[in-house]
């Protein structure tokens, strides 16, 4: 059976790179996409390769659109086109109240956060519908629902890509696309791996399984929704959060 091509958006670390490496593992041929993390990205695929999968690099700014178009005609050429995408690049943000911050930070993570994964989307669709064949999962966060002071430009950009998500599927089921939601509460990376252990140990207290997050316990979600048998699955809000969010 040919290979699936599935491509990661912000794959060369945390989330990203244990979905690239889960997802390989069951046999898919992964691009890894990233902006900077050059040497991130080519040990990550070189460690994939080196264990039977298959995985490639794309360097591509997923916020320029001409960047955007060259990445997805480059697998359309090589590889016959996008089946599965994971919507997943990281967007910086402000972490300020709203009284504080301004409308320009605000809407820069507003903007940033829905042009990459609307762009992206749409490329994606547009090779999806001619195969009558697609997944497409969004990594939000349940920071969307369940808001933490500073965290409105976060929270809110992740809203609207929910609210997105659902729009896709209504439009795209009928070409066999299925579009879902990823919602991960606090994840151990190497970008959370910098908060105080106070904070950590709150969410501890509040989750029901006393735990946080690997990014495997968020790769093996994205897993569930991109197999062929998870075909009658969409439009869907799936928070990984070990039940933080029950509160």
């Amino acid at each position: 059976m040919e290979k699936k091509n599935v491509l990661i958006t912000g794959g060369a670390r945390g989330i990203g790179a244990a979905v690239a490496k889960e997802v390989a593992r069951k046999g898919y041929r992964v691009f890894i996409n990233y902006v900077n993390s050059t040497q991130v990205a080519n040990e990550l695929a070189s460690d994939i390769n080196l264990n039977g999968g298959e995985a490639h690099t794309i360097q591509t700014d997923v916020r320029d659109d001409a960047q955007i178009k060259q990445m997805f005609d480059k697998i359309e050429v090589d590889y016959g086109g996008v089946d599965i995408l994971v919507s997943n690049a990281n967007m910086n943000f402000v972490p300020k109240s709203f009284i504080e911050q301004t409308w320009a930070e605000f809407s820069q993570k507003l903007n940033d956060e829905m042009h990459a994964a609307y762009v992206c989307a749409q490329h994606a669709a547009t090779s999806m519908i001619e195969k009558k064949f697609g997944r497409i999962v969004f990594i939000s966060s349940t920071l969307s629902e369940d808001p933490l002071p500073s965290f409105i430009a976060h929270g809110s950009a992740k809203g609207a890509l929910d609210s997105f998500n659902k729009y896709l599927a209504q439009e795209l089921g009928p070409h066999g696309i299925t579009t879902n939601i990823v919602a991960p509460g606090l994840v151990l990376t190497d970008a959370t791996s910098q908060a105080p252990d106070e904070f950590k140990e709150f969410i501890k207290s509040t989750t029901p399984t006393g735990t946080i997050a690997q990014p495997k316990d968020i790769a093996n979600a994205v897993a569930f929704f991109i197999k062929d048998s998870s075909s009658h699955i969409t439009g869907t809000y799936l928070p990984v959060c070990g039940g933080a969010y029950l509160s």
